[in-house]
């Protein structure tokens, strides 16, 4: 089992953004401090809900932070890159971190953000596989060219390539954020392994995974690659000696973290959007993740673990929105509850 945490800068009310960025910062060094697996970054856009506007630019500070740990984006919004020049940001990762580089890529949402960096709704709406395809070739083959509804350019070289690392891996591994069967097709007939949100519990993960193989077998994507699929299972961490602690420690702060942060969105054609109780969506997250004792902690992981299949995790870590509590949330996870499920 691979634990890693899960990174949203988020920005708690009465927080400064530079405060927000701090805390993402530390809790990351922390967590390579600790023993984890991966950092897990993830990407918006002109919301407190999360203050990194670029996940990639924050892996490669982190990267040049640490020694060990991998880092992955979770996600880089593909509808608002254009996938040549984020392809090109993983490779140089890829290369330069020693094959410590994990790029986790996703749709997104109908945000205004698409008007912003003028892609538009249609990059949203239809163009994810497009862009995904021109992603994963860009990663792979030596040059590519493209002719395809978005994207018409030459033949190019690919510099640097990604299979040019001095490692034994090709290239970064690329992830697919899946919230729907949709999703969930696109990455299975590609043979690329999910990312499953914070948001669903177990049992519709395990479906996601079976479809995801049924997926995946009809498109004749290798046996083993298909057994060997890592997903990744997104969930929240917060680790007292009483789960009543770690209950109260997120329903007092996440709330009003959620609610300026959700509010905060705004759709890029004024569709309207239904929007979770922050308070009941708290409770909801603290009964489906770790969150309590450290042996509950570590039960929950097995748990999950062996009802999906699924052996790597993303765990947001700072769901306090305090700085030396997240820090040391980080090392009692590392401490208290990897040792049980490793």
């Amino acid at each position: 089992m691979r634990v890693g945490s899960f990174v949203l800068a988020a920005q708690f009310p009465g927080q400064g953004q530079g405060e927000a960025l701090h805390r993402a910062v530390r809790s990351a060094e922390a967590a390579e401090e600790a023993g984890l697996d991966t950092v897990w970054l993830a990407e918006h856009h002109f919301v407190p809900y999360g203050t990194c506007p670029s996940a990639i630019t924050l892996a490669a500070l982190l990267l040049g932070r640490t020694h060990r740990i991998r880092v992955g984006t979770a996600v880089s919004v593909l509808p608002t890159a254009h996938p040549v020049a984020l392809g090109e940001q993983a490779a140089l990762l890829h290369i330069t971190s020693g094959g410590r580089f994990s790029l986790g890529v996703g749709r997104g949402g109908p945000w205004v953000d698409l008007e912003v960096f003028g892609t538009g709704l249609k990059a949203y709406e239809t163009g994810f596989p497009e862009s995904l395809d021109l992603l994963v070739r860009w990663l792979r083959e030596p040059s590519v060219a493209a002719a395809g509804e978005r994207f018409t350019f030459r033949e190019v070289p690919v510099v640097p390539r990604p299979s040019e690392s001095l490692t034994d891996t090709e290239g970064p591994e690329v992830v697919v954020a899946c919230t729907s069967p949709a999703s969930v097709r696109l990455a299975a007939e590609r043979g690329l392994p999910m990312l499953l949100g914070m948001h669903v519990g177990d049992e519709e993960k395990a479906d996601m995974v079976a479809l995801w193989r049924s997926h995946a077998q009809a498109a004749g994507v290798d046996g083993d690659a298909i057994a060997g699929a890592a997903h990744v299972s997104a969930g929240v961490c917060q680790i007292a000696d009483r789960r009543t602690d770690a209950v109260e420690a997120l329903t007092k702060a996440m709330p009003g973290w959620l609610k300026q942060g959700l509010d905060a969105h705004v759709t890029v054609d004024g569709r309207a959007r239904a929007m979770r109780d922050p308070l009941a969506y708290t409770e909801l997250l603290c009964g489906l993740h770790p969150v309590g004792t450290p042996r509950l902690c570590a039960d929950r992981l097995a748990a999950t673990s062996e009802r999906t299949g699924i052996t790597r995790f993303a765990l947001l870590v700072e769901g306090s929105g305090d700085l030396a509590a997240t820090v040391e949330n980080v090392r009692r996870l590392g401490a208290e509850v990897l040792p049980h499920v490793r």
